[in-house]
């Protein structure tokens, strides 16, 4: 198991919807990033700069471009694209992030 983290950036004024589709996860989504090997989701907003932060705990089965290609994702991403900083596919704009401590 590995984590990885990485910043996006939500648009002024989105805060209270970012977070209502959030607590209304597709069940089908939830699924897939589980079958691509995210075993854990977390993500945290800065309310101050609209920052949002992720982290992931990805097992050996997590597969990246699967989860790019898959229709759910991309279904997902279109579903988001107006409440967020996007590219042209509509993903989110990501950050990657460098771990610098870890308290096991």
């Amino acid at each position: 198991m590995k984590q990885v983290a990485f910043k996006m950036k939500l648009l002024a004024g989105n805060e209270e919807e970012y977070l209502r589709r959030h607590q209304e996860i597709w069940p089908k989504l939830a699924e897939l990033l589980k079958q691509n090997g995210i075993s854990e989701y977390s993500i945290f907003l800065d309310p101050e700069t609209l920052d949002l932060f992720a982290v992931q705990t990805l097992n050996e089965h997590y597969n990246d471009l699967t989860l790019r290609e898959h229709p759910i994702m991309k279904e997902w991403w279109e579903y988001m694209k107006d409440l967020m900083e996007i590219n042209a596919d509509y993903s989110p704009k990501t950050f990657p992030l460098k771990q610098v401590f870890y308290l096991p």
